[in-house]
């Protein structure tokens, strides 16, 4: 396809990316605190020396020096252009890739986020306005503080509500389309998606609204109605609550996944803050990516009826590729009639929570399952439940859990575990990939040390790197007339923060990827940087842009001087000398 790939676009790319599961679907990462840790697979190595840091969205390995963003990642490791890398990234997110054969950019994501959230309040300033809809929320005990938490709304009834108030304008109409808030007819026209129903935003894990999910109050078809699939939302990567989890709780101990919004709204309400929801899926292989590089306990509360076994399984079968030893899966079945909100609102938190204690562990439901659909008591029935264990048993990697699953399977079946491992391993598949084992050692970061210390440069543009945000108020006009090396770099990097908030660390590299300046950026964006509570990342840049305008400020006093002694000063150098003598900043 003919055309250049708008910078704009490439920029949203980055920012949405997730490196973690870009790189983690082609090696085994082992978490390590806020990062990510493997073998570096760019390098022969036994003790890992490769992070991924999805703070960042870059990698970065101590041994061989690799290091990049997710498309840098994919140049790398599946050889392919960089146009290429954006193209299966691109993909891999459900996203086109535009082509522009102007300088035009092509439509910011951000006017959809806007909008998003512009609707998401209206929803909520109706939700106040109707009295049905805040009497349904009190009979399904959902006070007003949770409410507000979760951002729940209305959407009145009729069919152009929303289109009549933000859709005013064709260009308007169409971002209503891109997000899914209105449906085109045959005809031509347009109608809201979502009339009459309380309403859950659904945020991404920086708080943005990138769809909705609605409930109707009554007997209406469909119960749960969510956004559509668009460029926004994925429903099989994100989790209903997962931000407001990590808003509630700084450290994650364990997440449990329910099957609807108000499920997690409701043990929220009552004080289980860990709780997230699929959205009209079942849990996938990203869900459960997303799960892992929070916590690693992570729980399935379901109805005991045969639909929520069978969703169970299903969660079982996408979770065995992520287990591993260290990892806790467990499986909650809750008595007939009864769902998470029903249940706690009827026997409390503590019930609910001693329940997810004492929950079904994987290995056990898996052999129970399999053992129930055999005959046990005959050597057909045992060599049955070996043969349809293999193809789930290959698919958990190399490790201390799979040996220790066999070793159970191999016990029911009747066989030593040596024997069953070697049945299984005669049939599991030659997958390079399936033989990637991570090893457990602890990983301690190298820290680099140098014969001196940074130039306040070198240490103001780590600083903007490893924390972008910390630059959006920072007073650019400090750096005028600066005459250090780096300064004009340091200075753009300030400028592409201001003018673009929302952008990472791997952004910032990736606009700098074919610029000569910007060549040694990825090196500084490794630098071991604090990122605890304590350091104040704005303050340490505020210092680093005095020292520099007191340099530059001594560096021009110099200069005059010199100047002065051998050809003399205009009036206005005069007047700018004694301003700097002064300490102040000479008129303009």
């Amino acid at each position: 396809m003919a055309g250049l790939i708008p910078q704009d676009f490439i920029d949203d790319l980055i920012a949405r990316a997730d490196i973690v599961e870009v790189v983690g679907r082609r090696i085994q990462l082992k978490k390590a605190g806020r990062e990510f840790k493997a073998c570096c697979p760019f390098h022969g190595e036994k003790t890992p020396s490769f992070t991924v840091s999805p703070g960042k969205g870059f990698y970065h390995c101590f041994g061989c020096g690799a290091h990049g963003t997710a498309i840098g990642f994919l140049m790398e490791f599946d050889h392919l252009s960089f146009v290429e890398s954006i193209e299966s990234l691109a993909g891999a997110m459900g996203v086109d890739v535009p082509r522009s054969e102007s300088d035009q950019p092509a439509r910011r994501y951000d006017e959809l986020f806007s909008l998003m959230d512009t609707v998401a309040r209206h929803w909520q300033s109706c939700l106040k306005d109707s009295p049905e809809a805040v009497e349904y929320l009190k009979k399904r005990r959902i006070d007003g503080a949770t409410a507000k938490r979760y951002g729940i709304g209305y959407a009145p009834d009729g069919w152009s509500n929303v289109l009549d108030k933000f859709g005013k304008s064709e260009e308007a109409t169409e971002r209503l389309l891109a997000t899914g808030l209105i449906i085109r007819k045959d005809n031509g026209k347009h109608y809201d998606r979502f009339r009459d129903r309380i309403m859950f935003p659904i945020r991404d894990s920086r708080g943005r609204t990138i769809g909705f999910g609605g409930r109707t109050m009554g007997d209406g078809e469909p119960k749960y109605l969510n956004s559509p699939e668009t460029v926004l939302f994925h429903k099989g990567r994100e989790l209903y609550g997962l931000y407001e989890s990590r808003q509630a709780i700084r450290h994650i101990e364990r997440l449990v996944v329910v099957e609807g919004y108000m499920d997690a709204v409701a043990l929220a309400r009552n004080g289980i803050d860990f709780a997230v929801a699929t959205l009209g899926t079942a849990t996938t292989g990203e869900h459960l990516n997303r799960l892992f590089r929070l916590t690693e306990n992570a729980y399935f509360s379901f109805d005991g009826d045969r639909a929520g076994k069978k969703a169970a399984w299903r969660a079982l079968e996408n979770a065995l590729p992520q287990v591993r030893e260290g990892r806790q899966i467990r499986f909650v079945f809750l008595p007939d009639g009864h769902d998470p909100d029903s249940f706690v609102n009827e026997n409390g938190a503590a019930v609910f929570v001693e329940m997810l204690d004492t929950g079904l562990p994987l290995s056990e439901f898996l052999i129970q399952e399999l053992s129930s659909q055999v005959d046990m008591e005959t050597i057909d029935g045992r060599a049955r439940l070996a043969e349809i264990a293999r193809p789930l048993v290959n698919k958990i990697p190399t490790g201390v859990y799979r040996e220790l699953l066999i070793e159970s399977l191999a016990e029911a079946v009747g066989l030593t575990g040596i024997k069953l491992e070697k049945l299984l391993a005669d049939s599991a598949p030659r997958d390079s990939a399936a033989k990637t084992h991570a090893t457990t050692e602890r990983f301690k970061v190298r820290k680099h040390s140098g014969a001196g210390q940074p130039s306040v440069v070198r240490r103001a543009i780590t600083l903007v790197l490893n924390n972008p945000a910390a630059a959006i108020k920072l007073n650019i006009e400090d750096l005028t007339g600066v005459q250090r090396a780096g300064v004009d770099l340091l200075a753009a990097l300030i400028e592409t923060v201001q003018a673009q908030p929302n952008i990472t660390t791997a952004g910032l590299l990736e606009h700098w990827r074919h610029d000569e300046q910007g060549r040694h950026l990825g090196k500084l964006a490794a630098a071991d940087v604090p990122m605890d509570d304590e350091f104040d990342a704005v303050a340490e840049l505020t210092e680093c842009l005095q020292q520099l305008a007191q340099a530059g400020r001594k560096e021009r006093i110099e200069h005059l001087i010199e100047k002065q002694e051998l050809t003399g000063l205009s009036d206005i150098e005069k007047g700018e000398l004694t301003a700097l003598l002064a300490g102040a900043k000479p008129k303009k």
